[in-house]
């Protein structure tokens, strides 16, 4: 039997390649803006960037609606516990997103109140660097995501977390040893 002899259209596919293509074109964030990064994150959602066209139209202020968190800007010590709390919470599959110089490394605050990258606290899927990264570059890293979600697995889990990502037993978020110590930082 050829296609020409089909009464009517079907469409065919793994439904491994539907689950991604539905995963990648309905990703909804949750915002984490802690600093400057945050307005230029703003500027991405607004009408001159539009993220809608990406499956991205609200930012989700509920982390049991969102699986994708962009953290934008420096996070504290103060606030790693949150960042933490927020990540836990959110459902699975879930990716993160790290905006700026002072997510991704600390930036220029090189110093014992803020986390030297986030990735300390949660795994990283993208990084999108500057310093306050642009509206571009935060969509770059969107599509990244996006080709990283096509192509990945889908019953992948996220290996257990590394000695300096997960908490100790005794406090909520404490990091053994910091990535970035130099000689003479205080601890």
């Amino acid at each position: 039997m050829a296609l020409e002899d089909l009464q009517h259209n079907f469409l065919t596919g793994r439904l491994e390649d539907v689950v991604r293509w539905a995963r990648r074109a309905s990703v909804w964030p949750a915002s984490f803006g802690l600093a400057c990064c945050a307005i230029e994150m703003m500027a991405a959602g607004a009408a001159d960037y539009d993220l809608a066209r990406f499956g991205m139209e609200v930012f989700r202020n509920s982390p049991r609606q969102s699986d994708l968190m962009i953290v934008a800007g420096r996070v504290s010590q103060k606030m790693a516990p949150v960042l933490r709390q927020v990540y836990d919470q959110m459902m699975e599959p879930k990716w993160v997103l790290s905006m700026g110089v002072c997510a991704s490394t600390g930036g220029l605050f090189n110093n014992y109140a803020i986390v030297q990258g986030v990735d300390q606290v949660v795994p990283v899927d993208v990084y999108a660097p500057g310093c306050p990264p642009s509206p571009e570059t935060l969509m770059h890293a969107i599509l990244t995501l996006h080709e990283e979600i096509r192509t990945g697995e889908i019953l992948k889990r996220r290996s257990s977390p590394s000695a300096a990502t997960s908490p100790r037993e005794d406090s909520p978020w404490t990091p053994n040893v910091p990535v970035a110590v130099r000689l003479g930082t205080p601890r």
